[in-house]
């Protein structure tokens, strides 16, 4: 790399230009860099050759003598102009500079007669094509109009504007245009005031709203609004994206107009003139668009590299401009062609070389260009070159191992072999970019490498380069093979039980099965040995029915997929019909009609049911009561006939005990006591005293004659019957009929002691 200096590149460039008719022209072009340089010029993309009418300066400026429109022949000056510069490291050339011929045409718009009231507006308007614009100035009565006048207005393309119009205003106007090409002046018109102010009230009106302009940036745009109406609008500006419309560089003409200096792409937009009726919301509008461009600029320069051969180059160029330009490339002066080895990325910003080798030094341009205007910017390639680098690795072999392998060797380089630290071997799809391609390296002593993971069915290309710590040999010869086909992976299978006859196999399609035609399935009875099928299904099936099998058995199902390689592993799957039905349908199908009558049974049985349950309900009642009612009755009967002695309560014995109503010691002395109560009588006289429940219980009365001492009368009875209560103290032992809580069992054998 020589520098900056030394690079090949424009100081000066061309640029757009109007030329006069019969007048001299200079184009200019200065250029840096290493000599010798040759500067040359084009028209139009042909070579411009040194005759009388046009020829390059010492200074490699073109100058053309008589510029002309139209020459005899038919031939012109005007057109697009480049300048060339070449010296020993390539060619670079200018942006193209417009050249047009400086003309006038007649006036399409002339100012028309006009009669207003006084106090009024009054408008007046002519326009004029030319090259360059031409400037329109207005005359009054054959004098220039008196721009101090706040009243008068003077827009530049053509209009004027005279407000709170006076008597004095009357007069003759008409425009004078003017450029380089020539001096026009247009019809005359008479304004005429006419009457006193009115005071009758009128809308606000807007008379001209803004145009549509497309301007370039760093020019000035005036966006024309004049309203009228009584009393007077007052006239604002807004935008329509409600973005602020900002102070600096805006000023207003007159008494609406709105005048933007010095404009930026920021100031593109929609523009809303509003002509307001004072202290009210009456309002009436008009719009109108302003788009502003940018010539094309560059964000990012190419700049110049220097690299070994065999690596890759890479060039990046930004621009930037409104709207957004066109990148191309050139190599040498010559539009850049791609390639396998030359690739254009990211909207042609980025220029990548593989593989560099001597033939790609040159200088390449970037050209950015869009209807503003166009720039370009330059970049030297340097290929890398040392003396001494190892020649190409020899017979470059590739041998397919598998679907997924190849085996890749070759031969050490016939010169320059001592500096050798390594091998780097080129791998790419020979469909592929080169872009895409990848590396492995590999050992000074290696001469083969096994290359993996490759795709099935795949055509690759290998080459190698031998590298040392000065830079890499070139490569060697570039050689192609392909992998082997390789058969479908195992699918994924499911079995889902429709019914008792028919299962569903279902398999999800993947890219891990790699190329297949198709599947094959297959099924048989677990104890038989011979498959049905294959049932072949196109690759793009992923179900299948298999129907009238027998519940009793287990089914075994297997499904493979194919290709023109053979079959692949295949899955297996087994499924019960029987068992599978009993698990996913745990109840059976329900019949309605005898559920329905199994319902209307149950109803009636729960009606009836609550039936039997009242009516029982009713007779305990029933029966509670007469049976109390009994039992009062029969109380009153014993309390009648029933008369026990006192015992004196001296003769009791302390630490007596009753038992169920009866001591030990009056079983004992029975006979002794002399008088005792018939058994019959008790009977008689206590009929429900002995129930059948006591009897069930074991409560016995002994109907005996009175018993000596050696004979004793057993009651049995169980613990939960027995109780232990304390001798009552009244006279009298208390009846079956006693309301007590404590009251003993009754006395069967009272005696009396004393």
């Amino acid at each position: 790399d020589y520098g900056r200096s030394s690079e090949l590149a424009f100081v000066v460039e061309p640029s757009d230009d109007i030329a006069v008719q019969e007048q001299p022209l200079i184009l200019y072009c200065q250029v840096e860099g290493i000599q010798p340089i040759t500067i040359t010029w084009r028209k139009n993309g042909v070579m411009i050759m040194d005759s009388e009418n046009a020829f390059m300066l010492a200074n490699g400026s073109l100058y053309v003598s008589r510029f002309q429109r139209v020459r005899g022949d038919g031939s012109s000056d005007e057109g697009e102009y480049d300048c060339m510069a070449q010296n020993h490291y390539g060619l670079v050339v200018s942006r193209k500079a417009k050249i047009q011929a400086a003309t006038m045409s007649d006036f399409h718009i002339h100012p028309q007669n006009a009669v207003v009231e006084e106090g009024g507006v009054a408008r007046f308007q002519c326009q004029i094509h030319g090259l360059p614009e031409p400037v329109i100035l207005w005359q009054k009565n054959r004098m220039p109009v008196n721009t101090d006048n706040e009243r008068y207005t003077l827009l530049p393309k053509g209009v004027l504007q005279i407000t709170g119009l006076r008597v004095e205003d009357s007069g003759i106007f008409h425009c004078v245009a003017t450029n380089i090409a020539n001096v026009k002046f247009s019809r005359e018109a008479r304004l005429t005031v006419s009457g006193s102010h009115s005071t009758v009230y009128k809308d606000p009106m807007i008379l001209v709203g803004p145009e549509n302009l497309t301007l370039t940036v760093h020019q000035t745009a005036v966006l024309e609004c004049i309203a009228t109406g009584n009393p007077r609008p007052i006239v604002s500006w807004s935008r329509l994206d409600g973005r602020p419309i900002g102070v600096e560089g805006i000023q207003v003409l007159g008494t609406g107009n709105l005048m933007i200096s010095d404009l930026t792409v920021q100031h593109s937009g929609i523009y809303v003139c509003a002509a307001n009726k004072p202290g009210t919301r009456v309002r009436r509008t008009a719009q109108g668009r302003l788009v502003v461009q940018a010539p094309a600029e560059f964000v990012q320069h190419p700049q110049s590299i220097s690299r070994p051969a065999g690596t890759t180059a890479i060039f990046t160029c930004v621009a930037q401009g409104e709207p957004p330009p066109q990148i191309t490339w050139l190599r040498n002066g010559q539009i850049l062609e791609t390639s396998d080895h030359i690739k254009l990325k990211n909207n042609n910003s980025t220029l990548s070389i593989y593989g560099i080798n001597q033939a790609d030094e040159a200088i390449y341009q970037c050209i950015a260009e869009n209807s503003a205007g166009s720039t370009q910017a330059s970049a030297r390639l340097t290929v890398l070159w040392a003396d001494g680098l190892p020649s190409p690795p020899q017979s470059v072999k590739a041998e397919t191992i598998s679907a997924t392998t190849i085996q890749v060797s070759w031969k050490e380089p016939l010169q320059n072999t001592k500096e050798i630290i390594g091998y780097v071997l080129h791998i790419r799809k020979a469909a592929d970019p080169e872009e895409m391609e990848y590396q492995e390296a590999v050992s000074k002593n290696t001469f083969q490498q096994l290359v993996t993971d490759l795709e099935p069915s795949t055509s690759y290309s290998f080459y190698i380069k031998a590298y040392t710590s000065r830079g890499a040999s070139k490569p060697s010869e570039v050689t192609v093979v392909s992998t082997l086909g390789e058969v479908p992976a195992m699918p994924s299978l499911f079995i889902k039980v429709i019914n008792s006859t028919t299962v569903q196999a279902k398999w999800e399609p993947s890219i891990k099965l790699g190329q297949h035609e198709g599947f094959k399935l297959y099924y048989r009875k677990v104890h038989l040995s011979q498959y049905t099928g294959p049932v072949l299904l196109p690759s793009n099936v992923t179900a299948y029915n298999i129907s009238r099998l027998d519940a009793s058995v287990v089914y075994e199902v297997k499904l493979l997929a194919y290709n023109q390689h053979g079959d692949g592993n295949s899955t297996v799957r087994f499924v019960s019909l029987r068992e599978t039905m009993e698990r996913t349908v745990p109840n059976p199908p329900c019949d309605c009609l005898k559920d329905e009558q199994n319902n209307k049974t149950s109803t009636t049985g729960i009606i009836i049911g609550i039936h039997i349950g009242v009516t029982c309900i009713i007779f305990c009642v029933l029966f509670l009561m007469f049976g109390y009612r009994g039992r009062l009755l029969m109380c009153k009967n014993v309390q009648e006939q029933l008369s026990t002695p006192q015992i004196p309560r001296s003769q009791q014995s302390a630490t007596g005990l009753v038992l169920n109503g009866a001591s030990r010691r009056d079983r004992d002395d029975r006979d002794m006591n002399g008088k005792q109560l018939d058994m019959n009588e008790l009977e008689r006289l206590f009929p429900a005293s002995l129930t059948q429940e006591q009897q069930d219980k074991g409560i016995t009365l002994a109907h005996s004659p009175p018993a000596t001492h050696n004979v004793t009368q057993i009651s049995t009875f169980p613990l939960d019957e027995f109780s232990i209560i304390e001798e009552q103290t009244d006279p009298l032992p208390k009846s079956p009929c006693s309301s007590s809580p404590t009251a003993p069992a009754l006395d069967h054998s009272p005696t009396n002691e004393g």
